[in-house]
């Protein structure tokens, strides 16, 4: 599969007032008919291309006509939604993090960079999706209705904005794969608010994974928190939602794609 010729569509006039333009890149899986589920992913530009700073990225088409070659996973269309310098404010989940304490808590976390209120714009940008970018692909290409058949996946900040997003728009996206999620950066603002919003279980998919190494290092505690709360609100652990652990593996391109079949396969599974 590594020398496989990927064919993408292209978008560069998706956009939405107050974000910055942003490209999409949407892939079609090859020598399949009907509609298909879609799967939309953050940081685009790091899934299908490679690159002297991530090396051959997330191998998303390679995985994916993998798994379904063998007949693994019904294979989504995948919308891939590039970031933008303001990565961190688009990502940043908006309302447990927009108040003075959380501000605050958030820049204690930050040695490069200071968070401004007016960078906050994780809001527009799910709006951005759900009035923009879904409209069009819905538009234009075979897809498959409702949540059950919508997905989000991300991998540091973008598993924060996958997972908010699926809180804040339920009816919308029914999966949320969260790799080697930045919970620290968040402190407890963003548990509290899966307190108050977390959808009731049965009708979503969550993936969550972590490494051991690097950024990852930090992840374990975080996420064992995640994993109660979930627990206790009624997710049952394997159906409704997946925590996995990688010993050795960091916080990097290369390790997400080695371990992305394991959420494709979750949420687009053929029942033998």
């Amino acid at each position: 599969m590594g020398g496989m010729k990927i064919k993408l569509d292209t978008y560069r006039d998706l956009i939405f007032p107050g974000l910055s333009r942003r490209r999409v890149d949407v892939w079609v899986p090859e020598g399949i008919d009907g509609p298909r589920p879609v799967l939309y992913m953050h940081d685009g530009q790091n899934l299908f291309r490679s690159t002297r700073l991530i090396g051959s990225g997330w191998r998303v088409a390679e995985t994916v006509s993998a798994l379904a070659e063998q007949g693994m996973i019904d294979p989504p269309i995948v919308v891939g939604i590039t970031s933008t310098p303001n990565r961190l404010g688009d990502y940043m989940p908006q309302k447990p993090l927009q108040s003075a304490e959380g501000l605050a808590f958030i820049n204690s976390q930050m040695t490069l960079q200071k968070m401004k209120p007016e960078q906050f714009k994780a809001d527009d940008y799910l709006r951005y999706m759900i009035e923009v970018v879904k409209p069009y692909i819905d538009e234009h290409y075979q897809t498959k209705p409702g949540a059950r058949n919508t997905a989000l996946m991300g991998s540091s900040m973008g598993g924060l904005i996958s997972l908010y997003a699926l809180c804040e728009y339920p009816e919308v996206f029914g999966m949320a794969g969260c790799l080697s999620t930045h919970w620290p950066i968040t402190g407890k603002y963003f548990l509290d608010y899966l307190e108050e919003q977390l959808p009731a279980p049965g009708k979503h998919k969550i993936y969550f994974d972590h490494g051991d190494q690097g950024l990852d290092e930090a992840y374990a505690p975080w996420q064992a928190r995640v994993d109660a709360l979930f627990t206790n609100k009624g997710y049952n652990e394997g159906k409704d939602f997946q925590s996995w652990s990688f010993p050795g593996d960091s916080h990097h391109e290369n390790y997400w794609a080695n371990r992305l079949h394991i959420p494709l396969t979750y949420f687009f599974g053929v029942q033998a």
